[in-house]
C-alpha cells in the first residue's frame, strides 16, 4: 500500500513538472525589490483601479526582466501582520496564475514594466473573487498600455 503510495506521488510529481511551464512561475528575477524602482513607481507611476485592487505601473528600460512587480497591503486596514501576510499570499498567487496575457503583450510590444499591486478593501478577499479581479486589472492595464501606443504614433 505505502509502495502505491509513494508510486502514485512520485508520478504525479513527474507530471507536475512536465506539464506545468515555466511561464507560471514568480521567482526572484521577477520581483520588484530595487529601492530606486520602488520609488519610482510611487512617485512617477500612474495608476489603475478595479476595486479591491489597485495597480500602479510605470515603464522602465533598465531592467532585466519583461515585468517586475511587487504587493502590498495597507496595515491601517489590518492590524495583524498575519491577515497581511494571508493578503499578499493571496494576490502573488493571483498575479501568478493570470500574468501571461501581460507578459506575451509586453514582449511583443518591447516594453518592459514595473507594476505594484496594492489591496484597497478593508475585508479579508476570497481567492476566487481576487482571482477575477486580477485578470479584469491586468486586462485594463493592456488596454491602457495599448492606448497609450496608439496616442503616441
Amino acid at each position: 500500500m505505502k509502495f502505491a503510495l509513494h508510486l502514485f506521488l512520485l508520478f504525479t510529481f513527474v507530471l507536475i513538472k512536465i506539464l506545468l511551464p515555466k511561464d507560471f512561475s514568480y521567482n526572484k528575477t521577477e520581483k520588484l525589490k530595487s529601492k530606486k524602482q520602488l520609488d519610482k513607481v510611487f512617485e512617477a507611476g500612474k495608476s489603475v483601479t478595479i476595486f479591491p485592487l489597485k495597480l500602479l505601473y510605470v515603464l522602465n528600460e533598465e531592467q532585466d526582466n519583461v515585468v517586475k512587480s511587487g504587493v502590498g497591503v495597507s496595515s491601517r486596514n489590518f492590524k495583524k501582520a498575519v491577515q497581511r501576510n494571508r493578503i499578499k499570499r493571496l494576490m502573488r498567487e493571483a498575479y501568478r496564475t493570470e500574468k501571461q496575457p501581460l507578459h506575451v503583450y509586453l514582449a511583443n510590444s518591447k516594453k518592459q514594466l514595473a507594476i505594484f499591486l496594492l489591496y484597497i478593501d478593508k475585508e479579508m478577499p476570497q481567492y476566487i473573487s481576487l482571482k477575477e479581479k486580477m485578470s479584469a486589472i491586468i486586462q485594463k492595464l493592456i488596454h491602457v498600455l495599448n492606448e497609450m501606443d496608439i496616442k503616441n504614433s
